[in-house]
């Protein structure tokens, strides 16, 4: 792996959290107006067809993609996910996208607490104390206690943690799995799944908000490319680190596009979250 490609896989990464960030942004739109169930299914009916359109491409066709011996896992991760989408979503209609994505960086926190009894992978005393000091910064950006604390703040905690159990399954499923297969299992049980919950919830929508629909759909085949392509071109411990660039650009949205506003305690949090994530990161790439 050369250093052009590594810098090549790390502008992928950044170009995936541009436009995952812009989908952020419309879903957050989308959804205060119309119901999070449709919006959600809608992108997965999208994301489906491309995921079996990239599947049927490739030597094997779409039998040789969702060939797989562990399909409860399989099923597991998809159905993860899309709850975890639904819950995001909803965080950005209750709590705007700064708020929601200063909370949701902890997951790789999540990941390295969980990763030890779940996957059984060692994880030693630094990044413990890693973990520690990124909830201290969840517990600033929430204030228990303080008078300010809103019960919409665990939104995007909870789908955080959802997250971390879909990045957990992820690997395990690797193990046996190829990445094209989980890839394919996403999105079809994904999209299967938000279909038996957000078909009882469609509502007619105008022709801009159709437009800004079909913008999502987009850029959500397209983030699902470049972050494809990041990974194929560089490790994920090299790229994984500049994933938090969504946080920077999802809250730039916020302010200018919806009039958010950042508190002290929500930027203080948020640099002690990015921070002991970037350590945890690099710990992880040391012990390997």
């Amino acid at each position: 792996m050369t250093q052009q490609s590594i810098r090549a896989g790390i502008l992928y990464m950044i170009v995936t959290t541009v436009i995952f960030a812009a989908q952020d942004g419309i879903s957050r739109h989308l959804a205060g107006e119309y119901n999070v169930q449709m919006v959600v299914m809608i992108r997965y009916w999208f994301f489906a067809a491309f995921v079996m359109t990239v599947a049927a491409r490739k030597a094997g066709g779409l039998g040789r993609a969702a060939a797989t011996k562990q399909p409860l896992v399989q099923i597991g991760r998809g159905l993860l996910l899309a709850i975890e989408i639904n819950v995001m979503v909803l965080g950005f209609v209750y709590l705007g996208l700064v708020e929601s994505h200063a909370v949701f960086t902890c997951y790789p926190l999540l990941i390295a607490a969980l990763s030890g009894p779940i996957l059984g992978e060692n994880v030693g005393w630094r990044r413990w104390a890693a973990i520690g000091v990124g909830f201290v910064g969840v517990l600033i950006i929430l204030q228990p206690g303080m008078g300010v604390f809103s019960p919409y703040a665990v939104i995007p905690l909870i789908a955080a943690l959802l997250f971390a159990l879909y990045g957990l399954l992820t690997r395990y499923a690797a193990r046996q799995d190829s990445a094209a297969t989980s890839f394919f299992w996403t999105g079809t049980v994904g999209a299967a799944a938000t279909t038996l919950t957000g078909i009882w919830a469609w509502e007619p929508m105008t022709g801009p908000d159709w437009a800004w629909m079909i913008t999502l759909c987009i850029t959500g085949a397209a983030g699902h490319w470049t972050l494809i392509k990041a990974y194929d071109l560089a490790e994920a411990s090299a790229v994984q680190p500049f994933a938090y660039f969504q946080l920077v650009f999802a809250s730039a949205l916020g302010i200018v596009v919806f009039a958010e506003t950042i508190r002290p305690a929500v930027a203080i949090g948020a640099a002690l979250i990015v921070g002991a994530g970037l350590f945890t990161l690099w710990r992880e790439r040391q012990a390997r």
